[in-house]
């Protein structure tokens, strides 16, 4: 199938040469320039903007960083909808807001276009490897026709119910992540202040029940120091921002995501923005006055 790939960032890049790889020719464009340059090198062809994208596809996958970029490439001038025909589908796998996805769907749905949001879950080891885990929000009907599609880049996909509940979904995640991260983190500052080898805490619990996939992918980050991004901070607080947008919208009470969110600022601040959401020990590194690692 040609499939049209907009925002070849951290994780779009090897989602779009996932597709590549499994046979589907790819029109992809990006504002940044080497990043369209690092596609076409594996076999994709590049296009002028996101509207030369929709043109030229039948369907069209975005991957984008927030609620105003996907606004502005799907609807914005030389966005998608300029460029779509009647029947066009778009799958908007960005992280952004749910009622940023219902505004977008609405207006697809005056041009014809036909519209999932199917956030994902796993950063980009998971993004290179194929096994993200996907979430999809739009008529059940859609998702089966694309769900072949959307599981050449993720080991799963599932329907989460309307326009905008994969968003809610992601936002769920992301909230998990982020105190799990959090507890992780603190956790492991006590055991080095109690003068404890991390690592062979880390083996002790892992196969127990405070063992978790965000413990197993983050905890030897933290021990290692390494915060080479999969998941920038950065992004988790725009993710935990959303997140308490929506929970005060729907009357759901955040206070622990508030904090989480805070500690993140915390990090933006001192500089580590660009940083793996790992980076969180750096947090609690700051607050017990010891080095990252020790």
């Amino acid at each position: 199938m040609k499939i049209g790939f907009i925002g070849l960032g951290i994780m779009g890049k090897p989602m779009a040469k996932n597709l590549l790889k499994a046979g589907h020719e790819v029109v992809c464009f990006d504002v940044v320039k080497d990043n369209v340059e690092n596609v076409v090198a594996a076999g994709a062809s590049a296009a002028a903007s996101a509207a030369d994208v929709a043109s030229q596809v039948p369907l069209v996958i975005t991957m984008l960083p927030n609620s105003p970029h996907v606004k502005s490439v799907v609807m914005g001038e030389g966005g998608v909808l300029e460029g779509a025909a009647e029947g066009l589908i778009l799958i908007d796998m960005s992280s952004i807001a749910p009622l940023a996805s219902q505004e977008v769907e609405k207006a697809c749905a005056q041009k014809k276009v036909r519209m999932l949001d199917a956030p994902v879950s796993g950063g980009e080891p998971k993004a290179v490897d194929g096994t993200l885990a996907i979430m999809v929000g739009g008529e059940k009907a859609l998702f089966d026709e694309v769900k072949e599609i959307l599981l050449v880049m993720g080991s799963s996909a599932v329907h989460c119910g309307p326009i905008g509940a994969g968003n809610t979904t992601k936002l769920a995640n992301q909230i998990i992540v982020a105190l799990n991260i959090a507890a992780v983190a603190e956790a492991f500052t006590l055991v080095r202040k109690a003068g404890v080898d991390p690592h062979l805490v880390f083996e002790a619990i892992k196969g127990g029940l405070a063992g978790s996939t965000v413990m197993n992918a983050k905890a030897p980050m933290m021990m290692d120091s390494n915060f080479k991004p999969g998941f920038k901070i950065d992004l988790h607080i725009k993710d935990l921002a959303n997140a308490l947008d929506t929970g005060h919208g729907v009357g759901s009470p955040l206070p622990l995501t508030a904090l989480a969110r805070e500690m993140m600022e915390t990090l933006h601040a001192d500089g580590f923005g660009g940083d793996d959401h790992s980076a969180l020990a750096r947090y609690y590194a700051k607050l017990s006055g010891t080095a990252i690692g020790e």
